[in-house]
């Protein structure tokens, strides 16, 4: 896993050879920056850190590189991105590349070089010759979804990390109002860091005051109060969407999504599935679920299937001009609110 790559990074223990892979994009990224950080100053990134898109690159040409000894400091640092031969995908580029080469280079490494494979891929092939070799002398991360207890270890360790306390329903908070996606949470983080100022501590009341809600956050939201029947609050958050020019087909779409996914994590947790093999069913995130399960469990079937039909008739009559948009909204919030009472 990534996170225990950081660990060992961060306690000076660097290896000749990684090998990063994965749909998270964050932290890969965040990785390759931490590496950075601990073996280069800023003097030597002219001389010895390089980048490859081994897309355009041959294999060979980024090792030569990596044999070269480094100039004016200790160690180089080569970053190598999509190695899309170690994957069963065919190549965009034309580039051939000599796996020989790295076949050699991985049986003995130049010990003042530190080569990482960055593959933004969900899968490696392997099968492969060189993906075996390679996972097998290569420290590996893989870059995957964080699960919603190593989110939210993230989220304290990213707010220690920057001199700042966070407290458990804060973090909750955050989760819910942000959603999972790491650059948004690291953007928000951050910005609770500097507004805790001299205190250091963030609690759940800043969270509410200071991070921004997604256009999905307040759909879900705006679900959660028609659940609870507090209609004049649904009524709120949709108008305050209309005055941010929100289009109204736009918030009958991602309304007729949430309640989609109701229906799906209600239908799939009857058949026994658990949360995650819900969210791996779905491709969402595990806490996604576990909100939508607590939604769900106030709507019958019935219920779920009428509201999913009531909606696909409002889309088709803002589609054929049938009737003002914005009203029609408001129609089913209303329509969902008495359902409910």
């Amino acid at each position: 896993m990534v996170l225990d790559i950081w660990k060992q990074i961060n306690r000076n223990k660097i290896e000749s050879i990684y090998l990063l892979y994965g749909k998270e994009s964050f932290l890969i990224n965040e990785t390759r920056q931490l590496l950075i950080n601990k073996i280069l100053n800023e003097e030597e990134m002219d001389f010895n850190y390089s980048t490859y898109d081994l897309e355009e690159t041959p294999i060979e040409v980024a090792l030569e590189d990596a044999e070269t000894f480094p100039f004016m400091g200790e160690k180089r640092l080569i970053i190598l991105q999509n190695p899309v031969f170690l994957t069963s995908e065919k190549s965009k580029g034309k580039v051939e590349h000599n796996l020989s080469k790295l076949e050699s280079y991985l049986a003995e490494p130049a010990p003042y070089s530190t080569v990482v494979f960055t593959a933004p891929y969900e899968k490696l092939d392997e099968r492969k010759k060189i993906t075996k070799e390679l996972k097998r002398k290569a420290v590996i991360g893989e870059a995957k979804r964080l699960s919603e207890p190593e989110l939210k270890n993230w989220i304290k360790d990213r707010a220690i990390g920057n001199g700042a306390e966070i407290g458990e329903d804060a973090i909750e908070l955050i989760v819910t109002l942000s959603g999972t996606n790491l650059f948004m949470l690291t953007s928000e983080i951050d910005k609770l860091v500097l507004y805790a100022g001299d205190a250091r501590k963030i609690n759940a009341e800043m969270v509410d005051k200071l991070v921004a809600r997604s256009l999905e956050q307040n759909i879900f939201t705006l679900i959660d109060k028609v659940v609870h029947r507090k209609i004049e609050e649904a009524l709120r958050i949709y108008y305050d969407l209309l005055k941010q020019n929100e289009e109204p087909i736009k918030i009958l779409s991602l309304i007729a999504g949430q309640f989609r996914l109701l229906y799906q994590v209600k239908e799939l947790a009857r058949r026994g599935y658990g949360q995650q093999q819900i969210a791996g069913y779905l491709k969402i995130h595990p806490f996604r679920v576990k909100l939508a399960a607590g939604q769900a469990k106030y709507f019958s079937d019935e219920e779920l299937t009428n509201t999913i039909q009531l909606i696909a008739d409002a889309d088709f009559q803002m589609k054929t001009g049938g009737m003002k948009k914005e009203l029609l909204i408001e129609m089913i919030l209303f329509q969902l609110n008495n359902k409910k009472a």
